[in-house]
């Protein structure tokens, strides 16, 4: 299918109108095939998401033990790049791709390399994040000749811009934290360095994901008072499992409501019970933040269909 046109994301926000859903998808694990990767895309096309953001991991290391027993230190890619699943999509559905752009594992020479690779395929859309650190480091730590922060990042997609035709090639997302991001010492401090990523250039914010409307709120007040002025997406997930009410404060640093706790540790083992829980919580979620005017929501599926699908069915 061939694309009827290029669109950037700051564009279609631009454009007002009725709220619309966006997708995050995992790049998946090698091995799976162009084939499974659009099926499992398929079943939200119904939806008319305007576009789908597309993670980005960094390498990771894996030890190998050699003949003498001792061992060796290497580095591996275990998905298929962002890049190549942005083509993939593009050459199935009449949609825009997202491709997420870390600082984490890349230099400034390489990052520049695939700029001029999502050029040449027309993606005009990019999501510019610092990334996680690597496993067992305590604190990020950048290549040496790789930025440090997301605000960086965004300058150097802006700088490269001016170098390479001196206009707008990309429409640029950044990350925003309605609890903090969880090095950052206080909630102002953490807006404070939000806006230096909307003053180097950021389009838009799409948020972590979050559970209680009201902090979504409070941190779009607090960011209009600071002076950000770019639209703020939510984004959402719904919860699945009881185990997740455990796993998920502690890989993002975020709140689970008591209520929403209660109902999950009450379904227990029950497996669709808690998926029941999830999903009708995230709808109610859906409906509040539409009522309240926001410009879209963005869905993280983690590789997911049934409950967003559901989801999407109630609301849009």
């Amino acid at each position: 299918m061939t694309r009827l046109k290029d669109m950037k994301i700051s564009d279609i926000l631009a454009q007002g109108g009725k709220a619309f859903p966006s997708l995050e998808i995992v790049p998946p694990l090698k091995g799976m095939t162009k084939n499974e990767l659009i099926e499992s895309i398929r079943p939200f096309m119904e939806f008319s998401p305007k576009y789908i953001n597309v993670t980005c991991h960094r390498d990771e290391y894996e030890y190998r033990e050699k003949p003498d027993g001792s061992y060796s230190r290497h580095l591996v890619r275990k998905r298929v790049s962002e890049v190549a699943v942005c083509g993939a999509i593009m050459s199935e559905f009449d949609i825009e791709t997202v491709p997420h752009i870390i600082c984490g594992g890349a230099t400034a020479e390489a990052i520049e390399n695939e700029l001029h690779d999502l050029r040449f395929m027309g993606i005009s859309n990019v999501m510019a994040l610092r990334g996680d650190s690597m496993t067992g480091e305590k604190r990020f730590t950048p290549v040496p000749g790789g930025y440090r922060y997301a605000g960086e990042l965004v300058e150097a997609i802006r700088r490269f811009e001016a170098e390479t035709n001196g206009q707008k090639i990309f429409s640029i997302g950044v990350g925003g934290y309605p609890e903090k991001h969880f090095e950052a010492p206080n909630i102002e401090t953490d807006i404070m360095n939000l806006k230096k990523k909307t003053d180097a250039g950021a389009d838009y914010i799409i948020t972590q994901m979050f559970f209680d409307n009201s902090r979504f709120y409070d941190f779009t007040d607090r960011c209009r008072a600071a002076g950000i002025t770019v639209p703020i997406i939510p984004g959402l997930k719904p919860l699945s499992t009881a185990r997740q009410i455990e796993s998920l404060p502690e890989a993002f640093s975020l709140d689970i409501p008591l209520e929403l706790t209660e109902a999950m540790k009450a379904a227990g083992d029950d497996r669709e019970a808690a998926y029941r829980t999830g999903t009708e919580w995230c709808i109610q979620q859906c409906r509040d933040l539409l009522r309240h005017g926001v410009p879209a929501i963005h869905f993280y599926t983690m590789g997911r269909s049934r409950n967003i699908v559901e989801i999407l069915k109630e609301c849009f």
